[in-house]
């Protein structure tokens, strides 16, 4: 279990569901441990377990991973399946990539390639809607790494859109939120994905490594601000965001 420093106060931990033994929450994790969320890291493709509930957590976090939501493997589907517990419980969950795309399985939605293989891996646009804009301001330029997408399931309110895969931002009822970008990448990790990932490069619309690490030094820092807020929105039920400065972010760290 990961804890907080000290200096806000400490709510329940923050349920985060990771996919592969390296791999790590980033800056998802350091924020919410600055907004004193403990993190409680779960591995299931490893064998750890998912709790029955979320009453002893504050939330939950499913991240991404090489696998896909239609995958057949059976923690995938217990994945999937688990989604329940926080929409059943009112419990905020966030699923990022690959947990959004289990989200929208959950819900009876569908997650596909784009029907020409076109990938998003890199920096593009992203378009908040009129849903969006009513809850925050939203970067316009965010980071992909993925080749399938997903629809909008029946209940859910899409909040941002983009050109190749147009539902990039979604919400089910009050508590439940998706995105098929990354926010959490720490420059470590873009280092990492840059390297390892070399090989998609040559995918339909994928940009090359170096536009990756060009991309990070214009449009980082709108996205972190981005996010800083975002997760007070998902975990702290905060609505009026709008007046928040990007200078003032660790000024509120008793926002919750």
């Amino acid at each position: 279990m990961l804890m907080p420093a000290s200096g806000p106060r400490v709510h329940l931990p923050v349920l985060v569901v990771l996919h592969q033994e390296r791999s790590s929450p980033g800056r998802v994790g350091q924020m919410l441990l600055d907004k004193g969320f403990p993190l409680d890291i779960r591995r299931p493709v490893l064998g750890d377990s998912l709790p029955h509930t979320l009453e002893r957590h504050s939330g939950a976090v499913i991240f991404g991973g090489p696998m896909s939501a239609n995958d057949p493997e059976p923690y995938v589907k217990a994945e999937i399946d688990w989604i329940g517990v926080p929409l059943t419980e009112n419990k905020p969950y966030l699923g990022i990539c690959l947990g959004a795309q289990m989200m929208v399985r959950h819900l009876g939605g569908n997650v596909a390639a784009h029907r020409d293989e076109l990938t998003e891996i890199g920096w593009y646009p992203l378009r908040a809607t009129e849903q969006g804009r009513l809850l925050m301001p939203w970067p316009r330029m965010v980071y992909h790494f993925h080749r399938e997408g997903f629809d909008l399931p029946r209940g859910a309110k899409l909040l941002a859109e983009g050109d190749v895969y147009p539902n990039q931002a979604i919400r089910y009822g009050d508590n439940a939120w998706g995105l098929q970008f990354h926010a959490e990448l720490t420059r470590a990790m873009m280092h990492r994905w840059v390297v390892h990932g070399e090989k998609r490069f040559e995918m339909p619309n994928a940009q090359k490594g170096q536009q990756h690490l060009d991309g990070r030094m214009i449009f980082d820092q709108p996205l972190r601000d981005w996010l800083w807020n975002f997760l007070d929105l998902v975990f702290c039920g905060r609505q009026a965001l709008n007046e928040m400065r990007p200078d003032a972010r660790h000024a509120d760290l008793q926002a919750c």
